[in-house]
């Protein structure tokens, strides 16, 4: 099996770090199947050969792609532009690929798609989802409820669906919480890696960066902790199970 590239987006190193644990948890992959690279710590990934992997996952982060230019952080801009430089290659070969939350940004915005903090924004915690028509007959939702809760937490959504886009599952107060381009080009607003665990470190490490008012943690960490999410996990396995032949 080729491996699978992993691509990270968080800065943090704790965070980053429990999230490639997560998805490999997650997924059923082991380290020696994937290749993982931080795009903060190595921003340059133009010598890297599709050919090479079975399917890329790209994970979260706090960035926003409809942030000014002028207005992001340096080494956020890179990384930006790293995961941004591969779509492309990406769209052109229907290659298949697997963005979780940043990453529904960054495939909208290079599909043309409208990306912003208008409407659509969901505060840190669990929301219900919904599989559309489409997301009943597609194969990263196989074993997936028609009805499932899922995290979430981010400032800027998908506002309309890009051209030769499908919508796969949505909320009520997110419209478009998993979308396909073609036939292997998938993204999710939500985080189908996270469990209750992971989602309650993300509260602590993010409490400062204007999802939430830090002294509503606590509060956020307790509905957390209620929570029982098993399903998205299942897009993961899926996506691995599809394409690591």
């Amino acid at each position: 099996m080729r491996p699978f590239l992993i691509l990270q987006l968080r800065p943090e190193t704790e965070a980053s770090d429990s999230e490639f644990n997560a998805i490999l948890a997650q997924s059923g992959l082991e380290k020696k199947d994937v290749h993982r690279i931080r795009l903060d710590q190595n921003p340059l990934i133009s010598h890297l050969k599709l050919d090479d992997y079975s399917g890329v996952i790209v994970g979260g982060g706090p960035g926003c792609v409809s942030d000014p230019i002028d207005k992001k952080p340096v080494i956020e801009k890179a990384i930006e532009d790293a995961v941004m430089g591969m779509m492309g290659e990406i769209e052109t070969r229907d290659f298949p690929f697997l963005g979780c939350c940043y990453g529904i940004g960054i495939l909208a915005h290079h599909l043309g798609g409208d990306v912003s903090k208008e409407k659509y924004s969901e505060e840190v915690g669990a929301t219900d989802c919904a599989l559309t028509a489409a997301g009943k007959n597609d194969d990263m939702l196989v074993g997936v409820a028609t009805n499932f809760r899922a995290f979430v937490g981010h400032k800027e959504a998908v506002q309309s669906l890009p051209p030769d886009c499908v919508n796969l599952v949505r909320s009520t107060t997110c419209p478009f919480q998993m979308i396909r381009y073609k036939s292997n080009v998938y993204a999710t607003q939500f985080h189908p890696e996270a469990d209750e665990k992971e989602f309650e470190l993300r509260i602590n490490i993010y409490k400062n960066h204007g999802y939430f008012a830090p002294d509503d943690a606590e509060k956020l960490i307790e509905m957390v902790r209620a929570e029982n999410i098993d399903m998205p996990k299942k897009i993961l396995r899926n996506f691995v199970e599809k394409y690591k032949n």
